[in-house]
């Protein structure tokens, strides 16, 4: 989960494709989105529909909002909730630290039935169905590999880049790293999974301790944390010089 002011936003200017952008914002949730044509309208429906059900569950059940442990999974909840409950459960943490990914997959899934591609990314959480290579930055705040170290995402039908910081934003994390990005195919469980391993470093000499707690998270492809100078690196990416 990693929540950013408007003004910390000037990372989208970073992202360019031939797609059409637009950005949508419905209370917390913020979205910049890219597809083959404009979705504005479609993505509204999509925000207002996936933050009802979740508005609507917290009512219900206010400890799913307030939990920073894993809660027990709901059969019956909104598909949106059931993944972020699973995410939590596989990366030991509450439900809240899945929500900004597992929104940018809802809508991202909702609008490919529009557009055969589809970018959404929320608060440095993406969510991606794409034909081409796209080559995303890690903005790792003051660390001097901040903006210098990417990510090259090759096609996929749905693939998920999420990151987490302890120095950035508003996420809530126990750690002190500047960036913790991790690449999962379920976008909720990148966004919980990248909190779970941020908690975990304080200083350098965490950082293997954090990969091998990474590589035990069944469903994630990859992690890259960055403290620093200091960069680690896990799975199956591809990182680039930018």
């Amino acid at each position: 989960m990693n929540y950013h002011t408007l003004k910390d936003r000037f990372y989208r200017q970073w992202c360019w494709t031939d797609l059409v952008s637009f950005a949508i914002t419905v209370k917390e949730t913020d979205l910049f989105i890219q597809a083959r044509q404009d979705l504005t309208k479609e993505a509204r429906e999509a925000v207002f529909k996936y933050r009802a059900q979740l508005e609507r569950y917290i009512s219900l059940y206010p400890v799913f909002q307030k939990s920073f442990s894993p809660l027990p999974y709901d059969p019956f909840a909104p598909k949106i909730v059931q993944r972020m409950l699973r995410a939590a459960q596989n990366a030991g943490v509450g439900p809240m630290a899945a929500v900004a990914g597992a929104m940018a997959q809802a809508v991202g899934e909702y609008l490919n039935q529009f557009s055969e591609e589809v970018i959404v990314e929320n608060g440095g959480d993406i969510y991606l169905s794409i034909k081409r290579p796209v080559n995303i930055a890690i903005f790792a705040g003051d660390s001097p590999l901040s903006g210098r170290i990417g990510l090259k995402i090759h096609p996929s039908n749905a693939i998920s880049v999420c990151t987490s910081s302890a120095k950035i934003g508003h996420s809530l994390s126990q750690g002190q790293a500047d960036a913790v990005t991790v690449i999962a195919p379920d976008a909720a469980l990148a966004d919980a999974a990248a909190t779970a391993i941020g908690n975990l470093v304080k200083k350098k000499e965490d950082l293997q301790a954090a990969i091998a707690f990474a590589q035990k998270i069944e469903g994630i492809q990859g992690v890259v944390i960055i403290l620093s100078k200091y960069l680690t690196a896990w799975g199956k990416i591809e990182l680039i010089k930018l």
